[in-house]
């Protein structure tokens, strides 16, 4: 049999680079792979995270029940778990999943599927916004584990309430913390009114301010 010769693909100095930028409305241009705290505007996080929903979008109501609903819930937890916690550490959950206004949410099972890409992705933009606000990179394991607690609590309130689950079934699923309130009822909002009590809390937390 004659001898096969195999072809190679000549790189070429043509071939434009992919495109790893957004362009948010602010105009800024924030570089998903390698963000850079200088491209992060508030607007435009409570405005992305106001069009993304919890749940796959799987929720009764009018609207979707946004992230930034979720953000504020979550915040509004640490406060009634933990009233003496500092300002700052209010401000980081009111943050906390400030990444999704890029990178959108994914729920938990397709986030395993995805593996360490997503999670790297995710920590770099997280890194970004809390340098960008004053905070630090990594927060103090005691105020993660709040924070964490909190963020149970609400997915807790929101599986029950809205998002379809009994009691029973959330059981088997979801983790409840003790203490999680039975008396927060869920109202989901319109976009721009999620967007809205995002930047207020954002204000009142001192989040415009250099933090200490």
């Amino acid at each position: 049999m004659p001898k096969q010769h195999s072809k190679t693909v000549k790189k070429t100095d043509d071939a434009p680079e992919p495109r790893a930028w957004q362009r948010m409305l602010s105009g800024r241009r924030l570089d998903i792979l390698h963000p850079s705290p200088l491209d992060i505007e508030i607007e435009d996080i409570a405005h992305g995270l106001a069009r993304v929903t919890r749940w796959n979008g799987q929720t009764r109501g009018k609207y979707g029940f946004s992230v930034a609903q979720h953000c504020v819930l979550v915040e509004r937890l640490v406060r009634l778990n933990a009233p003496k916690t500092d300002q700052k550490w209010c401000l980081a959950a009111l943050l906390h999943d400030a990444p999704e206004y890029v990178i959108g949410d994914m729920i938990t099972p397709f986030k395993y599927a995805l593996g360490g890409i997503y999670r790297d992705i995710e920590h770099r933009l997280d890194t970004a916004v809390s340098i960008r606000f004053g905070l630090p990179p990594h927060l103090p394991n005691a105020v993660q584990r709040t924070i964490k607690r909190a963020d149970r609590m609400a997915a807790w309130i929101e599986a029950t309430q809205i998002a379809g689950f009994r009691h029973d079934e959330a059981a088997k699923i979801f983790i409840k913390p003790s203490g999680t309130p039975s008396h927060i009822k869920l109202r989901v909002q319109p976009p721009a009114d999620a967007a809205a009590a995002f930047l207020r809390r954002f204000a009142i937390l001192g989040g415009q301010k250099k933090q200490k």
